[in-house]
């Protein structure tokens, strides 16, 4: 599932480690969210959606995931 976590991270000036922070989870989780390594949890999208000032449907893409299959 795409997401833009990290335009959107770094529009505010965020690092990994602050976001990660943030939201209550390891840099490395963050790392891997950006990088379509890892889908959060539901509670953790809109955790990530509420702290980067946006909306879960916003922030992830599930079609480009079906567009690729």
């Amino acid at each position: 599932m795409r997401n833009s976590i990290a335009v959107r991270r770094k529009k505010l000036k965020l690092s990994q480690a602050e976001l990660a922070e943030l939201t209550k989870v390891t840099r490395q989780t963050v790392n891997a969210i950006e990088n379509d390594k890892y889908d959060p949890s539901l509670t953790l999208a809109f955790k990530l959606a509420d702290v980067l000032n946006t909306t879960v449907d916003t922030l992830f893409d599930y079609r480009a995931e079906k567009e690729t299959k």
